[in-house]
This record gives structure tokens, C-alpha cells and sequence, in this order.
């Protein structure tokens, strides 16, 4: 029972009791949407390990000062003067090595997941992806024509080519996990392996003028029989209006 009181031992006790608490909360809600994507779950994956780090760091720190306001606090009618403090300068080593390690690890592995979900598939095929206020247009160049919709074949690789016209828009799909700016007069590109059949929704999520809100499109994840369907309809329609389909 000794150990009990001492106020290190209660620290540790209070944190591990409110961070598993806390833990256990972030593992068992479902925070996030559907994955849809090969890239959804190694991202899912990180941010489940951040977050229950984070968990144990915030516990720490609420128990370091719960402890603190009980076991050192100012008595009733005291009015001496506290002990000066000259510092500890182990400890300040310490309290400034375990968030810098903590730092790099997760910039380790955060580089490590973005390797593995950016990395180059055989038989990737390529959509060019344009956003202007306050639209997507998505040119299946290899097919010979564009769309207002985006539709992809299950289990086949894609890399999108972004490109904006006027500012900058943000292309992101949240069951694909995967976000990337479009910016003017630059390049850059996302790549996806969707995994589920099903109609999806791309947002705009960088503020892009007053229809920010609306910029929105269309995804269809479906087979190859389905996509060939589409893709044939899609290029006779452009054909015949000379626009978009």
C-alpha cells in the first residue's frame, strides 16, 4: 500500500487506467468511413496506432497534473515559501528525448505507409483529372474521350493525373482515404486500387470560392462488363454533342 502513495507510481497507474480507456474508445467507434480502397487500410492502420499514442500522451499528462493538485498543493493556513528549485536536468533530458523520439518514429512510419500505398502497379491505368470552379472533368485519354463522372473498374490500379485551371482544388474520396491538392500550373498525382463495387462521392476540400460546396462528383466503382458499357455509351455521347458527356 506504500507504493500506492508514492505520486510516480499513481502517475503511471492514472495514465495506464486513462489512456486504455481511451484506447479502447478509439478502437471500437467506428470514426471513419467505409474502406473502398487497397490504400484505405494501411492509412486506417496508422491512424489507429497515432491515435492511441495520443491517447496514452494525453493520460500522462492529466495524470502528472491530478496528482500534482493533490499531493502538492498548498495546505490550508500555510503561508511558508516553497523549496527553490534549480531545475532537473535528467529529467528535462528526458521529458525532451521521448516526445522527439516519439516525433521521428511516427515520421518513420507515416513515410513508410506513403511508400507502400504510392507504389507502381502493373496494369495501372490513368485518368487525367481537371477541377475548375466548380467541377471535375475526367479524360480517359488512352479511350478517347471525358467525362462528368469518374468510374473505375474494381481491383484495378489507377493513377490520376491532377490539374487545376484556375485555383486550387483538393481532390479526396473518403472511403479511398487518399487526398491530394490540384494546383495551377503543376501536376501531381494520386493513386488508387478501388476494392468494393459501389457509387462514391469526390468533395472538394480545399475553399475554393462561393461553390466550394457544390464542387462534387459522381464515382462509380463497378465490373469491367459494366465500365466497357458505360465507357461505349459515354464516348457515342460525347460524339454526338461534342461536349463532355
Amino acid at each position: 500500500m506504500r507504493n500506492l502513495r508514492n505520486p510516480i507510481v499513481q502517475v503511471v497507474l492514472w495514465t495506464l487506467g486513462i489512456g486504455s480507456v481511451f484506447a479502447v474508445i478509439v478502437l471500437t467507434v467506428p470514426w471513419l468511413p467505409e474502406e473502398a480502397s487497397t490504400q484505405a487500410n494501411p492509412v486506417d492502420t496508422l491512424y489507429e496506432v497515432l491515435a492511441v499514442i495520443s491517447s496514452y500522451v494525453f493520460a500522462l499528462v492529466v495524470s502528472i497534473l491530478l496528482v500534482s493538485v493533490v499531493h502538492f498543493r498548498r495546505r490550508h493556513n500555510d503561508l511558508s515559501d516553497g523549496d527553490p528549485i534549480h531545475g532537473d536536468t535528467r529529467l528535462e533530458a528526458i521529458w525532451t528525448a521521448i516526445p522527439a523520439l516519439l516525433m521521428v518514429g511516427t515520421a518513420i512510419y507515416s513515410g513508410l505507409v506513403l511508400t507502400d500505398i504510392e507504389e507502381t502497379k502493373a496494369n495501372t491505368q490513368e485518368v487525367q483529372i481537371t477541377g475548375q470552379q466548380f467541377a471535375w472533368t475526367f479524360d480517359y485519354t488512352a479511350m478517347g474521350f471525358k467525362s462528368g463522372e469518374l468510374h473505375l473498374v474494381k481491383d484495378t490500379p489507377y493513377h490520376f493525373k491532377l490539374r487545376a485551371k484556375d485555383v486550387i482544388h483538393s481532390f479526396w474520396v473518403p472511403q479511398f482515404r487518399m487526398k491530394k491538392d490540384a494546383v495551377p500550373g503543376l501536376t501531381t498525382d494520386v493513386r488508387v486500387t478501388p476494392t468494393k463495387n459501389g457509387n462514391y462521392t469526390l468533395i472538394c476540400t480545399e475553399l475554393c470560392g462561393l461553390g466550394h460546396s457544390t464542387m462534387r462528383a459522381p464515382i462509380v466503382v463497378e465490373d469491367q462488363a459494366a465500365f466497357n458499357k458505360w465507357a461505349a455509351q459515354a464516348k457515342k455521347n460525347q460524339n454526338i454533342v461534342g461536349g463532355i458527356s
